[in-house]
């Protein structure tokens, strides 16, 4: 019998711009069992904004919706709405260190402010029943001792009531780096997060930053109850046609690659025909046939050919014909 274990044990990151909601239908044919993250929505978006900020497809499950805010009676409203839409987590953006989020006294500034983080917690979770979780870093800027990390986490876990945290095992400089530099310069610290395990051992912690392989993630989940992968699993997303069986124990035959693209065929012809452009939803399909020889003669079909007018599901296969023949039935 296969172990049940949480979704929360492998995720894909909420990215900007990239996990819209057509790059989590194309993931879940990849993963039945990954938990796929939105993009940061602010709360200003979803009460004041003219579109649909929450929207999402059933076949997404499961899905968190990631906030940015630090209103708690936004949040709180926010939390609500997405509870009544569906959503399985609702999660606080802690971590996100550009201007333009600290300008909205959100994100990774808020590390240095963790009373106002609870509270922001705890009112979400005093609306909903599902899950409230945060996101944050291991530091910011000269607040970066590991004893501020331990009081940060303690006060939003006993204020808050927040039992579950996603650590990027990098501190964020608030001014001086880019959002790009503060994902690559900082230092990853894996083992500073691994003790945060050991001394909080009651809570659910999961570690993001750096993690390219399904090998890295096993050795994470040695110390740790999940593990984020975030740039690799939208540029590679192949890596995630084994997370089931590798990560979540479950006896599967090899995923077929051709046959996960024309199992996209029935979301694209339906979305295009309610106005949606192709590559709107190819270019989160790119990377798919990464290190398989003709992956750059489909990557290039699709860039060139997916943003004409009137293209549809024939440019795909076209482009799945640069690919067919070179690659085994099965990967």
């Amino acid at each position: 019998m296969t172990e049940k274990f949480p979704s929360q044990r492998f995720s894909i990151a909420p990215m900007l711009d990239w996990t819209d909601r057509h790059c989590r239908y194309f993931h879940r044919q990849l993963t039945r069992n990954t938990l796929l993250y939105t993009e940061m929505v602010t709360t200003g978006a979803i009460i004041h904004g003219k579109g649909d900020y929450l929207a999402f497809g059933e076949q997404e499950h499961p899905v968190a919706l990631q906030l940015g805010g630090s209103d708690p009676a936004a949040l709180a409203q926010c939390a609500a709405l997405a509870e009544a839409r569906g959503y399985d987590e609702i999660n606080l953006n802690v971590g996100c260190p550009s201007d333009r989020v600290q300008n909205g006294r959100f994100g990774a500034c808020l590390m240095a402010d963790a009373h106002l983080v609870a509270d922001c917690i705890k009112a979400m979770r005093d609306v909903v029943s599902i899950p409230v979780t945060v996101k944050t870093r291991i530091g910011i800027d000269e607040l970066d001792s590991y004893a501020f990390l331990c009081e940060f986490i303690e006060r939003v876990a006993d204020k808050g009531g927040c039992d579950t945290f996603i650590i990027h095992a990098r501190k964020a400089w608030l001014s001086g780096l880019s959002p790009k530099e503060n994902r690559e310069i900082p230092p990853l610290d894996y083992p500073r997060v691994y003790q945060l395990k050991r001394d909080f051992p009651q809570l659910t912690l999961a570690i993001n930053g750096g993690v390219k392989t399904l090998d890295e993630a096993k050795q994470h989940l040695q110390h740790l109850d999940g593990v984020m992968m975030g740039r690799e699993a939208y540029q590679n997303p192949g890596i995630l046609a084994q997370v089931d069986s590798e990560l979540f124990g479950e006896a599967q035959a090899a995923v077929d690659l051709i046959a996960v693209v024309r199992s996209m065929y029935p979301y694209i012809e339906k979305e295009l025909s309610q106005g949606t452009y192709l590559g709107h939803i190819t270019r989160h399909m790119l990377g798919l046939f990464q290190g398989i020889p003709g992956a750059r003669q489909w990557r290039r079909h699709l860039s060139e050919n997916a943003h004409k007018p009137g293209a549809d599901v024939q440019v795909v296969e076209a482009a799945l014909t640069l690919v067919a023949d070179k690659i085994p039935a099965a990967v």
